[in-house]
């Protein structure tokens, strides 16, 4: 079981997709992916197995990660269309889907707001509760 942080999180501290806690709640990661996915995925994917790795190369930094080849698609297809994110997706969905899109690198809240076009405060306030939306939690390791 992980520590509880007894430290409180300000627009400056970073946050990421905690996958673990998609598995201690008992979350099907898979399918929230495949929500998650444009229409021209979203048929493809459905009858393929999860599971299975591919090596995802971020633009960036050059950085090397084995994601899920669902995750793949999402990080090198879907999360670019001009859909994926809409000023009608809720913020909560928004910050996840903005994880997605960038490989789950950890992100602060002022940082997301420069992305989203959001108040880094309502960001903070929204995935700082006690209550964990989508596994989105503070970054212990940054």
């Amino acid at each position: 079981m992980k520590k509880t942080s007894l430290v409180i999180p300000t627009v400056d501290t970073p946050f990421h997709i905690d996958f673990e806690w998609w598995q201690q709640n008992d979350r099907d990661w898979r399918v929230h992916l495949l929500s998650s996915l444009c229409e021209e995925h979203r048929a493809v994917y459905a009858e393929m197995e999860g599971g299975q790795l591919v090596d995802f190369v971020d633009p960036e930094t050059a950085e090397v990660q084995q994601v899920e080849g669902l995750q793949h698609i999402l990080i090198s297809h879907c999360a670019r269309m001009p859909d994926f994110i809409t000023e009608r997706t809720s913020l909560v969905e928004a910050v996840f889907r903005t994880f997605l899109a960038n490989g789950n690198v950890h992100m602060s809240p002022r940082e997301l707001s420069e992305h989203l076009q959001r108040p880094a405060d309502l960001i903070l306030r929204t995935i700082s509760r006690a209550r964990v939306y989508k596994g989105i939690r503070p970054c212990p390791e940054c």
